[in-house]
C-alpha cells in the first residue's frame, strides 16, 4: 500500500471524466477467482492473507480462522460470512476504462493480488457498497477511510482508470482523514 503522499500524487494525476456507459458490461467478462496454484483460487488466497490463524482443508477452502472487516470493524470467525471485495468494483472499472480492455487485462484486474484491489470484508458491507464509487458509498467505520482512499486511488492509478469530479473530491476527503 502506498503512503499518503504517494496517494495524493496519484490522485492529482488521475484523469477526470464522466462515467462511461454500462453497455456491454457483464461480470462474466472479468474472469474472477482464478486458479492460483495448490488448488487455491483468488478468493481463498485473500482469505488466508487477510485472516489470522486460517486453516485450510485439502481443497484450499478456509475452514477456520478470524477476520476483521476493514469497513465496519466486525470480527468474523466463519469464512462463509466474508466476501472478497474488489476495492474498485468490476462495474466501476468498466465505467472508468475497463470496457476497452482485453479479456486478459480484465482477468488481471479481477484477481490482482499485487495491488490493494482485493480485501476480505463482511458480506453485509460488501453488498451495501455494490458497485458504487467513494462519492456514493463510504465505509461505515471512518477509521478505515484513509486505507480505503489510498487503496482506491492506487488501483485507479495502476490501471489508468478515470475518476469523476465528485469521486476525486471524496478521495481527497478520505486522504485528509489520514494521520499526519
Amino acid at each position: 500500500m502506498v503512503g499518503v503522499a504517494a496517494a495524493r500524487t496519484q490522485l492529482a494525476a488521475l484523469k477526470v471524466a464522466q462515467p462511461g456507459t454500462m453497455a456491454g458490461y457483464s461480470r462474466a467478462k472479468f474472469t474472477h477467482w482464478a486458479e492460483q496454484g495448490n488448488k487455491c483460487d483468488t478468493r481463498e488466497v485473500v482469505l488466508k492473507r487477510d485472516g489470522t490463524d486460517v486453516k485450510q482443508d485439502s481443497e484450499c477452502k478456509a475452514v477456520s480462522g478470524t477476520w476483521k472487516s476493514l469497513y465496519d470493524g466486525v470480527v468474523v470467525t466463519e469464512a462463509s460470512k466474508m466476501d472478497i471485495d474488489h476495492i474498485v468494483p468490476l462495474a466501476e472499472g468498466w465505467r472508468s476504462g475497463a470496457a476497452g480492455w482485453d479479456a486478459a487485462r480484465r482477468k488481471a484486474f479481477a484477481n490482482d493480488l499485487t495491488h490493494p484491489q482485493l480485501l476480505s470484508v463482511t458480506a453485509a458491507t460488501n453488498r451495501s457498497k455494490g458497485d458504487q464509487s467513494p462519492d456514493l458509498w463510504q465505509p461505515p467505520d471512518k477509521a478505515s477511510w484513509c486505507q480505503y482512499g489510498r487503496a482506491w486511488t492506487t488501483v485507479k492509478s495502476t490501471y489508468g482508470l478515470t475518476v469523476t469530479e465528485a469521486e476525486k473530491k471524496m478521495l481527497g476527503t478520505m486522504l485528509d482523514s489520514c494521520a499526519a
